[in-house]
This record gives C-alpha cells, sequence and structure tokens, in this order.
C-alpha cells in the first residue's frame, strides 16, 4: 500500500481493508471489489472468490450487475437532452409516450383497479425524471390489486420470466391506473425504465446506443452495458440470493446462459447495467468535476447540479423519509438520505458518517455507488450477494463508515 497523500490516512485505509475483509473471512460474502478516491488519489481492493465455493479471485476488472446502481448512471442519457433542448423540463411525454395519455388514477390505493378518477393533468418530463408520474414500486403496498398487476405484467425485473420489449412493455404499462396524481408523490423505480423509453423514442436510437455514444465510450466505460459479451462473461460472477431462513447461498442467476449474457429484449435504466468499479469512478468523478471529464464535457455544470441536488417537495420528501425511518426491518436499515434528486438519493440532512449533499444510490444486487463534493470523495462497493439478507447491507454501512473514518486532513 503506498503512502497516501490524499487525505486518507493509511492506518484509515488499512482499517477498512480489515473491515472489508472480515465480511469475506466470514463467509458471508464470497469477494467484493472496493474503490476508493479522493482528489488525484485512487485506492483499490479487490478481495475473495467470485464464487461462494471458491473459484477465481475477485479482479479490479470483475463485472458487476450494477442493479438499482444503473439509475444514476441512466439518467444522464436524459440530462444531455436537456442540455440540447430536446427535451424540457415541463414538456408533457404524451407526443414520445402516447400510451400514457389521458391517465385514469385510482381513487385507493388498496382499491379496485376499476375505481378511478380522470388525471388533473398530463403527465410531464420533469414528473419522469423525478421519480413522481404516478406509478413504481410501492413496498407498503404490496398485495394491493396495483402492485399486483404489476408483476403480473412484467413490468419490473427480477420477476421469472423477463421484461418484455419497450413497446409491449408501454402498452401493458398503458393499460393501469396510476397509483397517484402526477407530480403528487415520489415512488421507486418504474420511472427509471420509463426513462430508457423516452430517451430511445426521442433520439430514434435504442437507450443502450444513445448511452454508448455520448456517455459509455467518452468517458472510457468500456466493460458497461446492457449485457456482458461472451468474450468477457469470465469476468462476471453469479448473483447469489441467500436464503434468509438459513442464510445458504442460492445462485440467482449464473453467469453464462443467465439473464446478463444476452442482449436484453428491454433495456433497464432502472437496473439493467452491468459494469466495474473503475467504470462507475469515471463517471462518478464526472459528475463531482461539474460534467468534465479531462477537457471533455459531457455534461454541462447547471445539469450535473440539477440531477445532484435534491428535487423533493417537504410533502414527497416526508413520505420518502418515512419510508427510510419506518421500514428499517424491511429494509435493513438501507440508510436515510432525505431526498432525491434525479436517479439517485441525494441527502438532505446528516443521518449518519455521510454530510449534506452526497450523492448516489445502492442495488439489490450488493453494490453501492456515491460521491461526496464537499470532501472530493467517490466510493464504490461491488459484490453480488443480494439484499435477500441484511450481510450487503451492512457491508454498505461500514464500508461508508471506514471511507469516512479514513479522511485524515
Amino acid at each position: 500500500m503506498r503512502q497516501s497523500n490524499s487525505g486518507f490516512s493509511e492506518a484509515g485505509l488499512r482499517r477498512m481493508r480489515d473491515v472489508l475483509a472480515r465480511y469475506v473471512e466470514s463467509g458471508k460474502i464470497p469477494g467484493l471489489v472496493a474503490l476508493v478516491s479522493r482528489g488525484e488519489e485512487t485506492h483499490a481492493e479487490a478481495l475473495g472468490t467470485i464464487r461462494h465455493d471458491g473459484g477465481p479471485p475477485m479482479r479490479r476488472d470483475t463485472i458487476f450487475r450494477m442493479a438499482s446502481t444503473s439509475k444514476p448512471v441512466g439518467m444522464s442519457a436524459a440530462m444531455i437532452l436537456l442540455d440540447e433542448c430536446r427535451l424540457r423540463l415541463d414538456d408533457l411525454v404524451d407526443p414520445w409516450l402516447p400510451e400514457l395519455a389521458d391517465r385514469q388514477v385510482l381513487k385507493r390505493i388498496d382499491g379496485p383497479l376499476d375505481d378511478t378518477v380522470p388525471a388533473r393533468r398530463p403527465i410531464t418530463v420533469r414528473d419522469v425524471l423525478t421519480s413522481t408520474f404516478g406509478l413504481g414500486m410501492d413496498m407498503t403496498s404490496l398485495g394491493t390489486p396495483i402492485m399486483n398487476a404489476v408483476f403480473e405484467q412484467g413490468l419490473t425485473p427480477n420477476l421469472p420470466t423477463p421484461m418484455p420489449e419497450p413497446d409491449e412493455w408501454m402498452r401493458r404499462l398503458g393499460a393501469l391506473p396510476l397509483m397517484h396524481q402526477p407530480g403528487e408523490r415520489w415512488q421507486y423505480h418504474i420511472a427509471s425504465d420509463l426513462l430508457g423509453v423516452l430517451v430511445a423514442r426521442v433520439t430514434g436510437q435504442s437507450y443502450e446506443t444513445f448511452l454508448r455514444e455520448r456517455i459509455f465510450d467518452p468517458l472510457g466505460m468500456k466493460d458497461t452495458g446492457f449485457h456482458v459479451p461472451a468474450d468477457k462473461i469470465d469476468r462476471l460472477p453469479p448473483l447469489y440470493a441467500p436464503d434468509p431462513q438459513s442464510g445458504e447461498f442460492h445462485v440467482w442467476d449464473e453467469a453464462k446462459g443467465g439473464r446478463h449474457s444476452q442482449p436484453p429484449a428491454f433495456q433497464g435504466g432502472g437496473g439493467g447495467l452491468n459494469s466495474t468499479a473503475d467504470d462507475y469512478h469515471a463517471y462518478f468523478r464526472m459528475l463531482l468535476n461539474g460534467g468534465m471529464h479531462g477537457t471533455e464535457r459531457i455534461l454541462s455544470r447547471a445539469a450535473v447540479n440539477l440531477m445532484t441536488t435534491n428535487r423533493l417537495a417537504p410533502e414527497q420528501q416526508a413520505a420518502r423519509h418515512a419510508m427510510a425511518v419506518n421500514n428499517v426491518h424491511v429494509s435493513f436499515g438501507q440508510g436515510q438520505h432525505g431526498g432525491w434528486g434525479f436517479g439517485m438519493a441525494v441527502r438532505t440532512y446528516r443521518g449518519d458518517y455521510a454530510p449534506v449533499g452526497q450523492f448516489g444510490w445502492d442495488g439489490g444486487s450488493g453494490t453501492s455507488t456515491y460521491a461526496d463534493p464537499e470532501n472530493q470523495i467517490t466510493g464504490i462497493l461491488l459484490t453480488q450477494v443480494g439484499t435477500s439478507v441484511p450481510d450487503p447491507a451492512r457491508l454498505f454501512h461500514d464500508f461508508w463508515t471506514t471511507v469516512y473514518q479514513a479522511i485524515d486532513d
């Protein structure tokens, strides 16, 4: 380990490695890649193996299913369209997403699907970017007719059958009423997948093609995409979903022949990307640099500021906060961030070691990616142990605690 001149202490980085190694040595996390940077200094650790029963070691260039940490990256496509005035925040989405015109809204969240009132207004681009267009994954409403319909129609990933191609996905989405009036309530996930369809229809390119041309290639994110090609598949670990009772490791998705080994029918901005620690580091550093990568401007400074600061009104924030503090037992204490920008959490109060203004998100496949403008820190922690058990969530928290305790200036 080289002498640190970045404001991370040697002792602090050793403690970080020791804490991460404990998870691997305990058998709870087969392997991980962690990367932290501050200023010009980058420190990476690759610990353990890609399989829980051994196999090749984790390496810095191991490829991971990023799950919901896809959201902050996928959002950049929309920001480019805003920068270029090809979209405006308060444009109606109807011209591109006619399936969402003339919405009906449930009278009650747990009511029958035909007990509705007309939407008070059409859905706007802003509603999609802020996850307030009226439909989403509501963990407090599981078992209601609307949530059952969302699952039955295959509108979310991680179901036994993959999501259909975008036009069919939109047709199914358009057949459902909204859960809330447009712009009223923050709801998780579905807006991030909808965003990819919007980008594709506005640009006339596939979502992935646009991201590759405008974000991935300029940033050198050579291992990022919606599937892992055959010549790289050996770098993708299996994804485990341990049994919540016994802790036994079950393979949820194998690498070869698995969900990420072929191009998907639906390119999901909510959770479909595969990537590496260094690729994600390039993206989050670009955000910390106000949209610049070296001498090349990727996003305007204004676009980055818009993405990475809170966009929720106080009453929307109250609902999101209630989810964080009242569902600790469900999410294994996923963390209290406060706000939400575009496609990512934004800290609006100090709920743990991280300061106000830190932005990023976590993924259900055991991934955590954030950047902190105040300290100029980027941190990326990647595993492939799903959050069916508390270990990955606890690992996230311990990783971030050790990142902040290592600051020494």
